[in-house]
């Protein structure tokens, strides 16, 4: 282990912490090529004690990244294969009759972890889906009436296929309510797919990050650093109220049957100041607010059935709206 690393960890410096998360991205790129985004957002969850909803077609490399992000933090992370027959107890945990002692024991699920990858998170009912919902906001499980609390960082990471939509069951808007962002994961460019390609024509193994190279730069104490000088970063009047007026547009949108809630606009506040102690600064800028707006919003506001058939996307009406709130100065 890289003893300046170690030595972040040890002193809690918060400069030392945000080089530390600015190293993820060249460590992830060991393992996948290109979603700078995307790894930035889950950084950003992480920074927000948030949760992540990641979007795109099967074979983009969506679990690969939320695996590569958890061993570059050095961080404990599980996957669940969400399918129709997936049982609520099957993510939690629960008492198991022990012969030995003729008592009930608790044994845990998979949600005790650091990166819970819920795969294909929408393929499963509702009554499932609705099992990760007071691990997400509460960040316990209650079982038997117990409440058990998780680890500490503790992130969901849930995918969904975008084209495919037989046999599945869309999110309700109040747990979609509960993802921090909602990251979408594109194809990648042309260069891109024949870096991949030449990776995997070299020996590259995905399920093998040790072997690509993958190593931690960063851990749970440079979090809680970074955590601690993001709560610090300034966010003056005008800022808050600029996130204040955007949302409330989306809702006298008439593209729009639902628009941003106030949990929303929290969450917004939140990732740009987070996204604003990344990038170098100690106050949030106007910049800062639309960089992300788009993953922090889009899953939040409900098209209406009209404006849907006319090619109108969530994205659109959001870009929209950023050009037509006044921007202060």
């Amino acid at each position: 282990m890289d003893p300046t690393t170690d030595n972040a960890r040890n002193t809690g410096d918060p400069g030392r912490a945000r080089a530390s998360l600015e190293a993820l991205r060249a460590e992830i790129a060991k393992a996948v090529v290109g979603q700078d985004p995307a790894v930035t957002g889950l950084v950003v969850a992480l920074l927000c004690r948030g949760h992540v909803l990641l979007e795109g077609v099967p074979g983009v490399a969506k679990t690969l990244l939320v695996r590569a992000l958890a061993s570059a933090l050095e961080l404990d992370t599980k996957r669940v294969q969400f399918t129709p027959d997936l049982m609520p107890s099957d993510i939690t945990g629960s008492l198991v009759y022990d012969t030995r002692t003729a008592e009930f024991s608790f044994q845990p699920g998979p949600v005790f972890t650091n990166l819970l990858l819920a795969d294909e998170i929408n393929r499963t009912p509702p009554k499932t889906q609705s099992s990760l919902l007071e691990a997400m906001e509460e960040r316990q499980v209650t079982v038997d009436g117990t409440p058990r609390p998780l680890p500490d960082p503790f992130l969901v990471a849930a995918t969904q296929n975008p084209v495919e939509y037989e046999g599945t069951y869309p999110l309700p808007e109040a747990q979609l309510d509960r993802f921090l962002l909602k990251l979408t994961i594109p194809l990648p460019s042309r260069q891109e797919e024949i870096d991949v390609l030449t990776r995997h024509a070299d020996g590259f193994n995905p399920r093998d990050l040790h072997a690509a190279g993958v190593r931690s730069v960063a851990g749970p104490a440079d979090l809680e650093a970074a955590r601690a000088a993001v709560a610090k970063t300034t966010i003056s009047p005008e800022i808050t109220a600029y996130v204040v007026d955007i949302c409330r547009t989306t809702r006298e949108s008439p593209s729009l049957t639902l628009g941003v809630s106030p949990r929303g606009a929290t969450a917004l506040l939140a990732t740009a100041r987070a996204w604003a102690w990344l990038t170098g600064r100690d106050y949030v800028i106007p910049d800062d607010v639309k960089a992300l707006a788009l993953p922090t919003l889009r899953h939040r506001v409900q098209l209406r059935p009209e404006a849907e058939m006319e090619g109108v996307t969530a994205d659109s009406v959001i870009n929209a709206i950023l050009t037509h709130v006044p921007v202060p100065r």
